[in-house]
């Protein structure tokens, strides 16, 4: 990447429309819980829909203190790194915090992850303990197999022979150990990035990370203390971990949280438990919008839908907002940032749901043009010119663990962190992200963006979902090749989807390869797995 601090700057940086916040020198447990009143004790932070329980915000502490105490039995100090392989639940949130109370840095797994790929993080990370759920156990244990990781140091959270459970930790009343540590340096978390375009690699976040980009956050994202938010986005993606988690337990409102999305028992928890803010990505956006079974569910209390993980279109935004009759909002981030940068603020209606909003509180940015390294000006009353978004702030991770390379290849020495995202900004500072950098198909010397297409093929009521890739062309290099998943009953040829799109984008974006498939690859966070679609025919997903 060409690094703009080489050259006299004159181009001023785009800042946040919002005050700067204080950021306190605490860990996340005490940012979190230091500050619990006796009237907060007593309410429900945690309802955990897989087993129907529920957990106040005093029994919550008190177990994260219990977790903490029993790990550093075990002999778990500051700088040790423990890894955390378990869905969405009320266990999660207390082996999560009991890791970071302990002084100890959470490695957290995805729990689509295959042994190998376990064994690569346990190997890079060098986790000295595991915890999962029996669930996962098998898994787990050949993961742990392949870096000899010995079963003893294996806690499965609900129990399994052989192994210390969540009851038996918790039973042992031990206190939580007094650390002392920095929480400008000390790593909280050790998240892998997801790896959608390349090997994943170790972010280093520290707790002062969380610890701002929580509070930063909370300047775009309106969550309340009456809340009940739906937690369904895996809580081991730092979206659902620090913004999700977090904030939630932060204001005192309610998680109610989801081991795997279901789309039926999605709807049955909004209505159940009442829900008034659902944090999604766009595959679900696409299901509130599209699927007959919204209709049969009572939506009404929910107030605000905020999409992150990947770019939510204007029409679709649109379609979610109108068919539950709420507040929709669109974030942006990356692990890399703890992860928020930006926020669409719920009151500003004058702005596109298909913008990922402002920078939030104490965030700047920059709109680097890819050819020059020169930054791109601010565009009185319209948008700029695309280019690549820089990103400093708080929330920027001290670096990818063991790898200075990549470190130094995506944050600059004015600290600047290069996101790899091609986006353009409207006339109130808000931000368009046009595609990744690394996924714009080149046609004929064209840059096509994938997310653009798709947004399209979405306006299709035969289209279910769609993702759009590279296909290699003698002819023109690349081009695009759509892989669309059709609503139940629905059909459609290649030729329709073909002209469909060719009668809305200008002819070097026409789509020109089609395959239909059954379902779409992503990842756990709802990004589209490319990579997985790159080179493939219908025929590979029969």
């Amino acid at each position: 990447m060409i690094a703009a601090h080489h050259r006299e700057d004159t181009a001023v940086p785009f800042k946040s429309p919002f005050p700067d916040v204080e950021i306190p020198d605490v860990t996340v447990y005490d940012f979190l819980f230091g500050d619990l009143t006796e009237e907060e004790s007593g309410r429900v932070a945690v309802f955990d829909s897989a087993t129907g329980s529920e957990t106040t915000y005093g029994d919550l502490r008190a177990r994260i203190d219990a977790f903490a105490g029993a790990l550093a039995a075990r002999g778990i100090k500051p700088g040790d790194v423990v890894a955390l392989h378990v869905p969405n639940t009320a266990a999660f949130v207390i082996a999560f915090h009991g890791i970071l109370r302990a002084g100890a840095t959470a490695t957290t797994i995805n729990s689509l992850y295959t042994p190998p790929e376990i064994a690569n993080q346990l190997r890079d990370s060098g986790a000295v303990r595991y915890v999962t759920v029996s669930l996962l156990l098998p898994g787990a244990l050949a993961g742990c197999a392949e870096v000899d990781l010995p079963p003893e140091n294996v806690v499965v959270l609900d129990g399994a022979e052989g192994h210390e459970s969540l009851m038996d930790l918790l039973s042992e009343g031990a206190a939580p150990p007094d650390v002392s540590i920095d929480p400008a340096t000390h790593l909280a978390v050790l998240p892998y990035s997801s790896g959608t375009t390349g090997k994943a690699k170790g972010v280093m976040l520290t707790h002062r990370n969380l610890v701002a980009n929580v509070l930063q956050s909370m300047s775009a994202i309106p969550e309340r203390s009456d809340d009940v938010v739906l937690a369904v986005l895996p809580f081991f993606h730092i979206y659902g971990m620090n913004v999700i988690m977090s904030i939630t337990l932060k204001v005192r409102a309610k998680l109610v949280t989801m081991p795997k999305f279901d789309l039926d028992q999605f709807l049955r928890l909004i209505h159940e438990q009442r829900i008034t803010f659902l944090y999604i990505a766009p595959p679900m956006a696409v299901a509130l919008a599209k699927h007959p079974a919204v209709d049969d569910i009572d939506t009404s209390s929910v107030r605000a839908v905020l999409s992150g993980a990947a770019p939510l279109d204007e029409a679709l935004g649109q379609a979610v907002k109108k068919r539950l009759g709420c507040g929709m909002q669109q974030g942006y981030g990356m692990t890399e940032l703890s992860p928020v940068s930006h926020a669409l603020p719920l009151d500003r209606e004058d702005i596109s749901i298909g913008s990922v909003g402002l920078a939030v509180a104490n965030v700047e940015f920059k709109v680097v043009d890819t050819a020059t390294g020169e930054e791109i000006e601010a565009v009185p009353g319209g948008r700029t010119a695309p280019g690549e978004l820089w990103v400093r702030g708080p929330g920027v991770m001290v670096g990818y663990l063991g790898n200075e390379e990549a470190t130094q290849e995506t944050i600059d020495a004015d600290g600047y962190l290069h996101t790899g995202d091609i986006v353009e900004v409207g006339p109130e500072g808000e931000v368009y992200v046009v595609d990744r950098l690394k996924e714009l198909i080149k046609y004929k010397g064209y840059q096509v963006p994938p997310a653009e297409l798709e947004a399209v093929l979405l306006t299709h009521p035969d289209i279910a979902d769609a993702a759009v890739v590279p296909h290699p062309d003698d002819d023109a290099g690349e081009v695009p090749h759509a892989f669309v998943v059709l609503q139940q009953g629905a059909s459609l040829t290649a030729e329709d989807v073909i002209a469909y799109v060719g009668e809305k984008v200008a002819p070097h974006k026409k789509v020109r390869v089609v395959d239909f498939i059954p379902a779409i690859p992503k990842s756990a966070s709802g990004k589209i797995l490319r990579k997985d679609l790159k080179g493939k025919t219908a025929a590979d997903f029969s």
